[in-house]
């Protein structure tokens, strides 16, 4: 199935971001034409799906989806299984190196299909737009696909608490080392050391704080994103949940904070 995704910018909303390219997609079907056709990394049919995100071409290679996070386990890896078990499919990527588990991580296409599976898992609120696709472009798409599946609330976002409320910190918690979307108003923004704090809470030990290294302050400054300007911002935040007193999301990339509309 090929899910047709059209957004609109929205008045008042401020999309971030660089490292994801989080910007309006206007006109559908061609961006998902251009956005995530890089090189192509092979072909083959598919013989098995391993996993939510992976699978086992008939020759043997395994390969691995970029650009998403799966939601729930069983369910997205039997909509990946519906999508291409069996089926024909091409591999494009701007990398085709294994990774640890020797999988190839590649945008996987159906035979005449203008957009990747992962558009679908996205579109069916199956999946979340991880926070390394660098690709401006392929990062829209993506994206936009998420947006309308949200929208709509399919799948994951048939449930209210999809998106975890900062002020929540015990339901963040719950999702420790889960890839979770948080939402919330940052209320101060403080450096310690080597590390920014964004902090969702007044109690800096026990609430819910995004937290961003040195080292990655040049590349906010390359974005236009003064940290200090979040203050009584809110903010969308994805990644990794982790604890350290409270719950904390380590910002690793531009693209996984989007500032919102209004404060």
């Amino acid at each position: 199935m090929t899910w047709k995704i059209k957004t609109t910018a929205r008045c008042g909303g401020l999309a971030v971001v660089a490292a994801l390219g989080l910007v309006p997609v206007i006109a559908a079907s061609p961006a998902i034409a251009a956005g995530c056709s890089f090189e192509p990394q092979g072909e083959g049919r598919v013989a098995a799906v391993i996993d939510a995100r992976s699978f086992r071409l008939q020759d043997g290679r395994e390969v691995r989806l970029a650009g998403i996070e799966p939601v729930a386990e069983k369910r997205a890896t039997a909509a990946l299984s519906a999508i291409i078990a069996g089926r024909e499919v091409t591999l494009r990527g701007e990398d085709d190196t294994p990774d640890r588990y020797g999988r190839q991580p590649a945008f996987v296409y159906l035979v005449s299909s203008e957009s990747p599976v992962q558009v679908d898992l996205l579109a069916q609120g199956e999946a979340l737009v991880s926070t390394t696709v660098t690709d401006r472009d392929c990062a829209a798409v993506l994206t936009a696909a998420e947006e309308a599946a949200r929208q709509a609330r399919r799948g994951t976002w048939a449930d209210p608490t999809a998106i975890k409320n900062a002020e929540s910190s015990g339901d963040i918690l719950a999702g420790i080392g889960r890839f979770t979307v948080v939402e919330g108003k940052v209320l101060s923004v403080r450096q310690a050391g080597a590390t920014t704090y964004l902090n969702f809470g007044r109690n800096w030990t026990r609430d819910f704080a995004a937290t961003i290294s040195r080292r990655m302050l040049p590349a906010f400054e390359a974005a236009g994103i003064v940290l200090k300007s979040l203050e009584n911002r809110r903010i969308r935040v994805r990644g990794w949940v982790e604890a350290r007193s409270g719950p904390r999301i380590e910002v690793l990339h531009v693209g996984q904070i989007e500032v919102l509309g209004g404060n």
